[in-house]
């Protein structure tokens, strides 16, 4: 398994955000982790990506320990989260050329590495222009262009669509494909769009109130409420609807808001 968790648990305080969770992925799979703000899906990617010490449990992320290994975890990875992660005040290629001086890529490949980016992100016509002159498409392109500079074996993508109209969002959804396919990437991802996870994920967490409360392919979920025709929507609904509460707190949905603003 390229990810594997065994009781993976956070608490802040109190709050138990994520509890004990069990979960493995395969090499080479897109593996979706779904659920409502707050239901710990952030928290979870934070602990896995080492920016965040689990309280109890463990996890190996490409066989690295998330605390003793968590250097080689790193090295292993690439992160795209909800927030922009790119410099509107450079170019499209200063952005990279940035990012590949950060991951240590030897100064002889960098320029050919970003170029090989940019074109495989659709960019390259672009890549002479201001970050700040991109559409909301272009920049989330741009941020995954960025985070597997290194070729990273695993990807986790947060969100990665979030604020998006539904043509840029087929663009990406593309270009996560083609990462798959074209390069073997291991996807892990969270999305609050059920059409999304079903076109891409080949399984699906459903996340409830910090716990995973089930697990399969997108198929065999919709067949496990017992509805013709069921949508990945109706089993969001069945396992994880019940909340008045559902949302996350003020802080995450002002920022979740920010940044969709900032994408349109």
């Amino acid at each position: 398994m390229i990810l594997e968790t065994q009781a993976l648990t956070r608490r802040f305080g109190s709050l138990t955000a994520v509890d004990a969770v069990t979960l493995s992925v395969t090499p080479g799979e897109v593996f979706g982790l779904l659920g409502p703000n707050g239901a710990g899906k952030t928290t979870t990617i934070k602990m896995l990506i080492t920016l965040l010490p689990p309280t109890s449990g463990a996890a190996k992320v490409a066989g690295f320990d998330i605390v003793h290994d968590a250097d080689n975890v790193r090295r292993a990875i690439g992160y795209v989260s909800q927030m922009i992660s790119v410099d509107a005040s450079l170019t499209g290629f200063e952005n990279l050329l940035i990012f590949a001086k950060l991951y240590d890529i030897p100064r002889k490949e960098r320029e050919t590495r970003v170029s090989e980016a940019l074109s495989f992100f659709g960019l390259s016509e672009v890549a002479g222009k201001l970050v700040r002159e991109f559409s909301g498409g272009m920049i989330r392109r741009l941020e995954v262009a960025q985070s597997t500079l290194h070729r990273p074996r695993l990807l986790f993508l947060d969100e990665p669509t979030g604020g998006l109209d539904p043509i840029a969002r087929k663009a990406v959804w593309e270009h996560i494909e083609h990462l798959r396919s074209d390069f073997g990437t291991t996807i892990f991802l969270t999305t609050h769009y059920m059409e999304e996870a079903d076109t891409l994920c080949n399984r699906v967490a459903i996340m409830h109130r910090g716990k995973i409360v089930i697990e399969d392919s997108p198929r065999r979920l919709k067949e496990s409420i017992g509805r013709r025709e069921a949508t990945l929507g109706d089993v969001f609904v069945y396992y994880a609807g019940d909340t008045l509460d559902s949302g996350g707190s003020y802080i995450e949905t002002s920022r979740g808001r920010r940044a969709s603003r900032r994408l349109a």
